[in-house]
């Protein structure tokens, strides 16, 4: 059976998720496309579900802040994404406290500093093991679910770089596990066609702090390369996020939004 078309006509219902519960992995910095994401779906009237690997504040401080703003349910939990266990027994638990999942956002990451003669093949195996298989873990997890309840949106956090290889840094094990990420994205479309949809957003340079140690001459020339000409707040993303997790995409599948200022467009 094809996903139904949604009941609700207005624009401010298809966009709400009042009643839905959304998983967003990731979600421990205090600024950063995790946190943005799901205080978009806060700001819709979602309930939530976050998780940290090692900063175990920074999600709870987040999962309090957005209960008590929004008036919505957000309970952090630890999850190491690249462990499978670790991921089947998270998603457990999400759906004992819940009651269910209605969307997962993929987000949880890791960065490269190295191509691969400078770096280890350790360093290897931990981007794409973070960034690639921890994603499929995430997917494979909560797929099940989906497919259970016959509805399900699963949004996975790209990147730019999984279109470009970035200049004048290396990054290899990163542009390949975002690649894969969006081929990903593209097969499980195909596959979860009957019951859930699944997308996909590339960002570009995002002011998350995470670039910070970068020299800054490598910023400037990032910024040089960019139609727009700076970094991006994480908040300019929430919008997408929020669209994906909603009945506002319900024909929307298999998509790649790249929001980078123009870069891939030289």
């Amino acid at each position: 059976m094809p996903i139904e078309v949604p009941k609700a006509e207005s624009l401010h219902d298809l966009f709400s998720l009042k009643g839905k519960v959304v998983v967003v992995t990731g979600a421990s910095g205090p600024i950063g496309i995790g946190i943005e994401a799901a205080r978009g779906c806060a700001e819709m009237g979602a309930d939530l579900a976050i998780t940290y690997a090692s900063r175990a504040k920074g999600g709870e401080d987040n999962a309090k802040a957005l209960s008590e703003k929004y008036g919505i349910k957000c309970k952090a939990y630890k999850c190491q994404v690249g462990d499978w266990d670790n991921v089947q027994a998270f998603v457990a638990d999400v759906i004992k406290d819940f009651g269910r999942i209605d969307v997962f956002i993929a987000n949880a990451g890791k960065t490269a500093d190295n191509g691969i003669l400078d770096a280890s093949v350790d360093d290897w195996r931990e981007v794409i093991n973070t960034d690639l298989t921890g994603t499929f873990y995430c997917a494979k997890a909560v797929g099940h679910h989906f497919r259970e309840r016959k509805t399900g949106s699963l949004v996975i956090t790209a990147s730019m770089s999984g279109h470009i290889a970035n200049y004048p840094q290396e990054q290899t094990s990163y542009n390949v596990a975002k690649a894969g990420c969006i081929h990903l994205t593209k097969s499980l479309a195909n596959e979860w066609r009957d019951f859930a949809r699944v997308n996909c957003i590339s960002p570009g340079y995002i002011d998350t702090g995470l670039s910070d140690f970068v020299d800054q001459k490598i910023q400037d020339l990032w910024k040089s390369m960019i139609p727009m000409g700076r970094d991006a707040k994480a908040k300019e993303l929430k919008g997408a996020y929020v669209y994906l997790a909603s009945d506002a995409s319900s024909y929307t599948t298999g998509a790649d939004i790249v929001i980078d200022g123009g870069y891939t467009t030289r």
